[in-house]
């Protein structure tokens, strides 16, 4: 799907009033990390999202709240502000606004003077779970129902999530991590080894599937006489992917910890992204152990000696440095030279063809079916909300019984039907 120009901006850029910002702003979307406000009357965070300039804070009882950035007396950021007594406290003149904005001492007026209660700034709905602060940023009336994926109801010993800085559009990251087949080229660490499941069948027949949540779909590999190696996905509208690592990419057999893992692809402003990153066990028997968990982080890059000490969730490999490419490791070893799976997908999206690529000029074919699949239906969405209707998925009951999953199935079996259960939530 080449898309138009008109339709290229429709879908890419995110601000208040543009179409795919007014999608965005009908769901709770990510906030922040809840490790990002630690503990009560911790140091608030700035936080930017679709474009606007937030601050977040812990207050004294454990409540989060989400405000505009600055005091609405002389605009000065509230990020520099006292967090005391169940409030975010400006330090210019003491002006102090509770979670709801509301704003509760103003000790520069007389104690008479009632222009406090006169005085609200901007604040946002904030709901805590699955180790994220979510917020939801549209009109009050088309509130949706709080997020309940599955991932968010697993236990905190059986899940993990980290965060990404990444400079892009978030629609070319999330577009290269809906991408399947680029994992038997861009993510080939070890290009010696014939016997990998995605390099034995490089070029995956993939399904799609539309549902009311978005759409399900599966990269089909063959594999001669053993079958076919089904990796089957899920994309929940409108910045979620999650799949199934349940089998070993060696052999097929079950790994010792079967995962449900995923992203979501949070735009910062129209040119920078998060990229919240969620993994949780697929056996609500077998917990994560910790050392699993930072075993696989490093493997993806995101380990914790793979990110710049306060520098708001940024890799040291990034592109000031060309992502500390090897050459010589790309020559022998890996087809990248770039270390870090997720790494690897920052390199190529970071520095894409204008820093929106111009979607125009592309040339797709039919491995990319869930891309022009997912353009669909954000294109759909924008003119949904732009009618006064509903985009898919904002209702929770139409997604919260999903997941991956991964699978050797017989030939000419439908992964559709065999794989119903595997891909019904357990938690």
């Amino acid at each position: 799907m080449m898309l138009t120009r008109e339709d290229n901006e429709r879908i890419t850029l995110v601000g208040s009033g543009t179409p795919m910002g007014e999608v965005f702003r009908r769901y709770w979307i990510p906030a922040v990390l809840s490790e990002e406000l630690p503990e009560p009357d911790c140091p608030p965070v700035r936080v930017k999202l679709l474009g606007e300039n937030l601050v977040a804070f812990r207050n004294s009882n454990g409540q989060v709240g989400l405000l505009d950035r600055y005091c609405p007396h002389r605009r000065v950021e509230l990020f520099w502000g006292r967090n005391e007594e169940c409030g975010l406290r400006c330090v210019y003149h003491g002006w102090k606004f509770d979670v709801k904005g509301n704003c509760v001492d103003m000790p520069n007026e007389p104690a008479e003077s009632n222009f406090k209660n006169k005085v609200k700034i901007k604040s946002y709905p904030v709901h805590e779970a699955g180790g994220v602060v979510w917020t939801y940023m549209g009109p009050e009336s088309e509130i949706p129902p709080l997020p309940d994926y599955e991932w968010v109801r697993a236990p905190e010993t059986h899940r993990f999530i980290s965060k990404t800085y990444q400079e892009s559009n978030w629609l070319q990251a999330l577009e290269g991590g809906i991408d399947t087949s680029h994992s038997s080229f861009a993510h080939n660490n070890n290009i010696a080894d014939k016997n990998m499941l995605r390099n034995r069948a490089t070029a995956p027949k993939l399904e799609v599937v539309k549902t009311p949540y978005g759409y399900n779909y599966a990269g089909i590999r063959d594999l001669g006489e053993e079958g076919n190696y089904v990796r089957a996905y899920q994309f929940v509208m409108p910045f979620q992917q999650m799949r199934g690592q349940m089998c070993k990419w060696t052999d097929g057999s079950r790994e010792e910890y079967p995962t449900v893992r995923g992203h979501m692809w949070v735009p910062i402003d129209d040119y920078n992204t998060y990229v919240y990153n969620f993994m949780y066990s697929a056996d609500p028997s077998v917990p994560l152990p910790h050392e699993f968990v930072m075993e696989q982080e490093k493997y993806f890059g995101r380990g914790p000696d793979d990110y710049i000490p306060g520098s708001g969730y940024r890799l040291k490999r990034n592109r000031t440095n060309d992502y500390l490419i090897d050459r010589e490791v790309q020559r022998t070893k890996t087809f990248t030279g770039i270390e870090g799976i997720n790494t690897q997908d920052m390199a190529f999206q970071e520095n894409m063809d204008g820093a929106i690529v111009d979607r125009t000029i592309e040339r797709l074919g039919t491995a990319d079916a869930a891309i022009i699949a997912a353009r669909h239906l954000l294109i759909e969405a924008t003119r949904e909300v732009q009618n006064g209707n509903k985009p898919r998925g904002v209702d929770s009951q139409t997604y919260n019984r999903i997941r991956g999953c991964d699978k050797i199935l017989p030939k000419g079996v439908d992964w559709k039907e065999a794989l119903k259960e595997e891909m019904t939530a357990l938690y």
